[in-house]
């Protein structure tokens, strides 16, 4: 399917990063992302309870025809517990309840949100597809997968999209998922593009997060890395500022010049900052200066894993040996 070149990811808005904004504040942002030209919104069952998709709904109610509109399942908040379950019945279940939240009857794009791996991958996107077939979505996507995975559900039905973490400081799409997506004609969404906040240089002490925000548990951020990974930041500042942009946009161009086929989709409670982001899609910056970033931040320069160990065995991504 086609999609536009950056995305908003709607989760920081109800999720995640600490307390999030009142939902007026989050409807202003949306609608106003909506009026200034974002065609992509993402938003999943499991953010916030499911109270990401009313919000996102309360947005684009009577605007449903401007945007693709993502969402995802197979991971929800069950009992105060998060869950990951990729039983058909259950991913039934999950559509029909984000519909209702978001006030459509029509999903673009619908994520198996994790692997579950006490079901085989081609029963979960059979599901998905049967659902494609009853006009309740339109196309369907795996999140935080392997090629392996990709190949087996591709065996199943068409894959329009891969949503896997991925930027400068992630790699792992480039262990062959931005080749396998490239090579069969899917696209592939990177969520957390800058770096949950890295590469932003908004992160300012990692000490400071609120109790809530899931950082506190990324070894990139706890206190036996964080030195070494913000000693990078001078260097980044400087790199941007040559560039005649944001260090923000300079981790989003870099992307971007990864492929045609390749989605950012950065999220924010800031009007500036989505402003600052979307402006990225038209930058240009030199090829050279977008090898010295790769080169500055990479799996090499970068302290500690990607996720600890109990978040990293619920990921179906190849791996880095320094990455749990």
């Amino acid at each position: 399917m086609k999609l536009p070149r950056i995305g908003l990811g709607c989760m920081s808005l109800s999720h995640a990063y600490g307390v999030p904004p009142s939902d007026e504040d989050g409807l202003v942002l949306l609608r106003t992302a909506l009026d200034e030209g974002v065609q992509m919104l993402d938003t999943a069952t499991l953010y916030g309870g499911g109270r990401n998709e009313e919000l996102v709904g309360r947005a684009i109610a009577g605007r449903r025809d401007e945007i693709v509109l993502a969402s995802k399942g197979g991971l929800a908040i069950v009992d105060g517990v998060r869950r990951i379950d990729g039983r058909p019945s259950t991913l039934r279940r999950q559509v029909d309840a984000s519909l209702g939240r978001l006030g459509v009857d029509h999903i673009d794009l619908y994520y198996l949100h994790r692997w579950d791996k006490t079901v085989p991958i081609g029963e979960s996107v059979a599901a998905l597809a049967a659902l494609v077939e009853a006009g309740k979505i339109g196309a369907v996507g795996l999140s935080e997968v392997s090629v392996e995975r990709l190949r087996e559900a591709q065996a199943v039905a068409p894959i329009a999209a891969v949503q896997n973490e991925y930027s400068l400081w992630s790699r792992n799409p480039e262990l062959g998922m931005l080749e396998a997506t490239r090579e069969s004609g899917v696209a592939l969404v990177a969520f957390s593009p800058v770096a949950r906040g890295f590469l932003s240089d908004g992160v300012a002490d990692p000490a400071d997060f609120v109790e809530k925000d899931i950082r506190r548990t990324m070894p990139r951020f706890l206190p036996e890395n964080w030195p070494a990974n913000a000693a990078l930041l001078p260097a980044w500042r400087a790199l941007a500022a040559e560039a005649g942009c944001t260090p923000a946009q300079l981790a989003l161009a870099w992307l971007l010049s990864r492929g045609e086929h390749v989605v950012p989709i950065p999220g924010t409670t800031s009007i500036e900052h989505w402003r600052e982001d979307f402006a990225a899609r038209s930058l240009s910056v030199d090829a050279a200066l977008l090898a010295r970033a790769g080169e500055l931040i990479d799996t090499t320069t970068v302290a500690g894993a990607r996720y600890a160990p109990g978040p990293a065995a619920d990921v179906d991504t190849e791996k880095f040996e320094d990455a749990a």
